[in-house]
């Protein structure tokens, strides 16, 4: 497929300064091209990655300090723009603008990402992830699937698909963290994902917070700060562990 044949020269680098604050870059998708938002650590050596996929609201500057938190943690972080440069300013729009997303489109721009990613001589191929929210962690979920080189994913309250062939595909481990009240994505489909995964010998590790809604540790002031610092913690440690080899 095109958008994963990349000669380094056909890749547009933008350097990111050393630190956190990030750029804009762009990379071929397909016969397009595309931008995304990269934050890189300092120092020489080759690096983890991470794929950051942002909410319905688009590429906002949430989703870009998330990138450059990653980027503080020693990751070479690139968060995705699916809306090519839109981004929602209420629920309308972002309704709209998720409604308006091919599917098909946004699997092969995050895998693009990935193939960016891999193309960068200070990245590790072997060692990236990706992290979504929302309908980001749904998508998140999705490109787990379709690129079983990911050394980890990451879903916070994202939709689940439920084809047992499609979860028996899955060779990426996992880790989620979920609402009890949520409405959108009830916890009874996430212990049955986590079942029929477990059952095939997946690597799944799913927690639901009982009190915690849909979005509860989205934004820069989360609904549940508790819950939110906990899955927090929960993903920081997964992502050590799939990329750093952290115990």
């Amino acid at each position: 497929m095109r958008h994963r044949i990349l000669a380094l020269g056909l890749v547009v680098f933008a350097l990111a300064a050393l630190g956190s604050a990030g750029t804009m870059v762009s990379y071929p998708s397909g016969s397009e091209t595309v931008s995304g938002y990269l934050a890189v650590p300092e120092g020489a050596g080759r690096k983890p990655a991470i794929v950051v996929v942002h909410e319905w609201w688009g590429l906002n500057d949430w989703i870009k300090s998330r990138a450059d938190a990653f980027a503080k943690e020693g990751y070479v972080a690139l968060a995705v723009d699916l809306y090519r440069g839109k981004v929602a300013t209420d629920a309308d729009m972002a309704h709209q603008l998720m409604r308006g997303l091919p599917d098909d489109r946004a699997l092969r721009d995050m895998k693009a990402a990935v193939a960016y990613l891999k193309a960068r001589p200070d990245v590790d191929g072997a060692r990236i992830a990706d992290i979504g929210w929302c309908m980001g962690g749904g998508l998140a979920l999705d490109l787990a699937v379709a690129e079983p080189t990911l050394a980890g994913g990451v879903i916070y309250y994202g939709h689940l698909m439920t084809d047992p062939k499609t979860i028996d595909s899955l060779k990426v481990p996992l880790l989620g963290n979920f609402g009890g009240q949520d409405q959108g994505i009830p916890p009874e489909s996430v212990k049955e994902f986590e079942a029929t995964a477990k059952k095939d010998g997946k690597s799944v590790d799913f927690k639901i917070y009982p009190d915690a809604g849909h979005g509860f540790a989205s934004g820069p002031s989360p609904r549940n700060p508790a819950d939110a610092q906990d899955a927090n913690a929960r993903a920081d440690a997964f992502l050590k562990k799939v990329l750093k080899g952290a115990s």
